[in-house]
């Protein structure tokens, strides 16, 4: 075990002692080494103000992976064996700006400019990982960017101008000390700091558990049973930044071998609790392609590259928008501690508001999803003010069977109607069994109302979350019958 964080910070290994647990990248950047390039605006994840990329080593172990994310509620101790990349990174004096700084400027993307090293970052991401995005790929690499000045259209102008800007690809960043950096060289200084032990920090009555196996997890839970299990912070960073929390001990789940595996059976999608939901979401839509504008959706590509799916479940947050699709599904969940595992259909695993059925000692270790048998369909439908990165008002899924032009089955459940999300039971029973018509659909959504006591806030009335939540069921209805085939990504965005 050790308490020392170890990264890479152009070129050079960085050692950190005595670390506070939930000491914010963000801060660490500007207050410790006066990077005041990488702005503060929302403290919460959703301006993109903040935003800088972490590179670590792929599965395979000989490349990269570079991915955007919100320092803003980010952990610095979670940046060990990882490389961090600022938007000073990018540049210096004697290399000149990068490719994408320049198509900025070229482009005249910034105006007050308070936004942009952030949008520089998500582009860079976006530069790195494809060689021709289409609008909607730019569209949704910028999706957690927010401007107040210019409309967006030069950034978008920049995102397509920069690929055709002189720049090396192989030294793609600033080079240490003046030398010849290439990836291969930032492969070998990954390799270098890996971690064969677990990261283990105290401060005070605080610490910061990583462990790296699922055994060491249970043990580690097993003896800090008041621990607070840390994935990839995108709720619990607000906890600190927001709500001024002090918390205890942490327990890690992101170096757990194995956790965020992903697999397939002949009859699941097995996700492990740890998966992000950028790694989970191509592996789901390969099974359920019709989630696939609900999924574009949830969050934004900095609060998907570190969210997880086991994380978003474990919260519980009624506005979630992975547990409809999920429990519509028929998902279940196998929870693990150091007594052994349970499986639970996650229609199972909520008692309340943001009360489940994991006791002490235990995590999600799986979600087990089931692959869609012929004939059946998965819908999920996402209503909110904003269309990127936005709460939902209500967000409703649905597994239908058809046979013979009635409905075999049926399972809904639904999102922001209540104090959890939960199924539609009353609306189920009204539809299976009965011809799939209009006059079928309007029983659904007459028993819809006995489903569900919606409440009133600053996104919805709680009148129009019910009567949001019994169109919704006409909807799919309209395009289950081939009468409505648009989509919002049909109309409300350009090719």
């Amino acid at each position: 075990m050790s308490g020392t964080i170890r990264f890479v910070l152009d070129g050079e290994i960085v050692e950190l002692e005595n670390v506070d647990p939930t000491r914010t990248v963000l801060q660490f950047l500007r207050e410790d080494l006066r990077r005041t390039g990488t702005k503060e605006g929302c403290a919460e994840g959703d301006c993109g103000a903040c935003t800088v990329v972490l590179a670590e080593l792929d599965r395979s172990g000989d490349g990269l992976s570079l991915k955007a994310v919100n320092s803003c509620i980010r952990f610095l101790p979670t940046l060990d064996g990882k490389e961090l990349i600022t938007v000073e990174s990018l540049s210096d004096s004697e290399a000149g700006l990068h490719p994408v700084q320049q198509a900025m400027v070229d482009c005249h993307g910034s105006q007050c400019g308070f936004c942009t090293p952030g949008f520089v970052m998500s582009l860079f991401a976006l530069y790195k990982s494809q060689s021709d995005p289409s609008r909607h790929d730019i569209d949704d690499a910028l999706a957690g960017n927010l401007c107040r000045c210019t409309g967006y259209r030069p950034i978008i102008a920049a995102a397509r101008a920069m690929y055709g800007i002189p720049g090396t690809d192989g030294n793609w960043l600033r080079q240490p000390c003046g030398s010849g950096d290439t990836p291969d060289d930032r492969v070998e200084r990954l390799r270098a700091i890996a971690r064969k032990d677990f990261l283990e920090l105290h401060r005070g009555d605080r610490a910061f558990l990583a462990p790296r196996t699922i055994d060491e997890l249970a043990g580690l839970l097993e003896r800090y049973p008041d621990a607070l299990i840390l994935a990839g912070g995108t709720d619990m960073g607000l906890w600190v930044t927001k709500q001024h929390r002090k918390l205890g001990t942490l327990i890690y789940v992101g170096e757990v071998e194995g956790l965020a595996d992903i697999s397939t059976s002949d009859t699941h999608l097995e996700i492990g609790g740890a998966a992000t939901f950028s790694d989970a979401m191509p592996a789901i839509l390969e099974h359920y392609p019709l989630l696939d504008e609900m999924l574009r959706r949830f969050a934004s590509p900095p609060i998907r590259n570190v969210g997880t799916l086991g994380g978003n479940v474990a919260n519980g947050s009624p506005i979630g928008d992975s547990m409809p699709a999920l429990m519509a599904a028929g998902a279940s969940l196998v929870i693990r501690s150091a007594a052994g595992a349970r499986e639970i259909a996650l229609d199972d695993f909520y008692h309340g508001y943001q009360v489940n059925d994991l006791q002490p000692g235990e995590f999600i270790e799986r979600i087990r999803l089931p692959l869609p048998t012929p004939g059946t369909t998965l819908h999920c439908y996402k209503l909110s003010k904003r269309f990127d990165q936005d709460i939902s008002a209500v967000c409703a899924a649905y597994r239908l069977e058809l046979e013979g032009g009635r409905v075999k089955s049926v399972r809904i459940a639904c999102g922001g109607l209540a104090a959890t999300v939960k199924r539609a039971t009353h609306c189920e029973q009204a539809l299976t069994g009965q011809p799939w018509n209009e006059a079928t659909v309007a029983e659904g959504m007459a028993a819809f109302t006995r489903d569900f006591e919606p409440i009133s806030d600053m996104r919805a009335s709680a009148g129009y979350r019910l009567l949001a939540g019994q169109n919704l069921l006409r909807r799919l209805y309209l395009e289950t019958c081939g009468e409505l085939n648009e989509t919002v990504y049909g109309y409300g965005r350009c090719g």
